[in-house]
């Protein structure tokens, strides 16, 4: 057998998934000293999607990871966020994000499209030069690996040593770390194998399109992350990319029993869910000359997301809490997981076991609230009959300070808090 030397060189850490986690949490190992190798199972890089709301702890992410600079660069600043009611108008809800919002909490809101925020890692991680992608690499397996962390001796065993991890693709090539994260996404290979758990489908059906302004109606050109709310339904807005294009989502309870899926949609499905709502509304469902449909889906959460043989496989982002949309932070969350994560490595110098049970420890039950209060708002945001009524009084005469107040656990969270939970 083989002696390795001590300036043999260590293996990469192996990140399942090039979207916006995995390349986050590139980043943030690369801050540790680490190398790394991306696995994307898609022929090339890229997001699907449309317009992401990014909160105060989104930009504060972005610093942490370096690329503040440029995501702000990419970002549109909107002046509030703004609820109506799609049946009547009434407004409901204002919450100025101003100089007093950034003020309090140190960042801004913004809307950015999410390619842009994508692009923005994938630079990055170019720059870098310690991360390595790999296309067309799907992950379908995880077993341990050999060795103590370094290039692995070919004459032995390679799936006996706890001290590392092998990963097999689906052509049945097998990647070697010295750690693996999680980052697949909502359809998780590695959660798969170590959860195995059932997602949780909830019957809501989201349509995504982005408009040109020049097609966009002018009285709806505001600049404002814009909802209007209605009975099982809801329509959002806002200005994206300097302001010459506007994100339009609607979402709606389907009729239909749905399964987790990505499809391409259909003007026509989307026109038979939004009877009853305002013209001023309705105009928005009119617009897109082509949508995607998400049927869309959560998962129940989980106290554990460390795995494996020596505990050297751990989730991100949407593979550990995969959310409903109704908060605007699943980007956010699967940033704050990075950065944290890449604190544990620094704070437990790259032990990795040590890291990863800090880092799920600092974790889950912040992730785990966003999940639960995302399902809550989707009951909120689609109340009928006097539940409406109830909803529409809800936020009347609250101040911005009382907005603020009520929105510091979720847009409060910073670096220097992170490993604190």
């Amino acid at each position: 057998m083989t002696t390795l030397s001590p300036r043999a060189p260590t293996l990469p850490v192996l990140v399942a998934g090039g979207g916006i986690g995995g390349l986050a949490a590139a980043l943030a190992l690369t801050r540790q000293g680490l190398d790394v190798r991306v696995l994307e199972q898609a022929p090339e890089l890229g997001e699907i999607g449309a317009g992401v709301q990014l909160g105060p702890n989104g930009f504060a992410a972005f610093d942490a990871l370096g690329i503040g600079a440029t995501a702000r660069a990419r970002a549109v600043y909107t002046d509030e966020m703004v609820m109506h009611d799609a049946l009547d108008e009434t407004l409901v809800g204002r919450i100025p994000v101003g100089e007093a919002f950034r003020l309090r909490f140190g960042n801004p809101y913004a809307v950015i499209h999410r390619a842009d925020m994508h692009g923005a890692l994938l630079d990055a991680a170019r720059a870098s030069g310690r991360i390595e992608v790999l296309t067309s690499t799907q992950v379908v397996r995880v077993e341990a690996g050999t060795g103590n962390g370094a290039d692995p001796d070919p004459d032995t065993n390679p799936d006996t040593n706890p001290d590392c991890v092998t990963v097999i693709d689906a052509h049945g090539t097998r990647h070697r770390g010295a750690a693996l994260i999680g980052a697949d996404g909502v359809k998780s290979a590695v959660r798969a194998q170590y959860v195995g758990d059932a997602a949780r489908v909830s019957g809501h059906v989201v349509y995504r399109a982005v408009v040109d302004k020049c097609d966009f109606p002018p009285d709806l050109q505001w600049n404002a992350a814009s909802i209007w709310v209605g009975p099982n339904c809801h329509l959002v807005h806002y200005p994206l990319r300097g302001g010459e294009q506007y994100n339009v989502v609607v979402t709606f309870h389907s009729r239909q029993a749905e399964e987790w899926s990505v499809t391409e949609g259909s003007a026509q499905e989307v026109l038979s869910y939004f009877e009853g709502i305002c013209p001023r509304a309705r105009q928005l469902i009119e617009l897109p000359k082509s949508w995607r449909r998400w049927a869309t889906a959560d998962r129940e959460p989980i106290g554990q997301w460390t795995f494996g043989p020596g505990l050297r496989t751990t989730l991100l982002g949407d593979a550990a809490h995969p959310t409903l949309q109704y908060l605007a932070q699943g980007a956010c969350m699967a940033l704050e997981d990075a950065v944290t994560l890449g604190e544990a490595l620094r704070v437990h110098r790259n032990d990795f076991p040590a890291a990863f049970a800090h880092y799920q420890r600092s974790r889950i039950a912040r992730t785990a609230r966003v999940v639960l209060s995302a399902r809550e708002m989707g009951r909120i945001f689609h109340a009928k009959g006097v539940e409406r009524l109830v909803r529409n009084e809800l936020w009347k005469g609250r101040s911005p300070a009382q907005f603020y107040d009520a929105l510091e656990w979720l847009y409060g969270w910073r670096v220097e808090n992170c490993l604190s939970a």
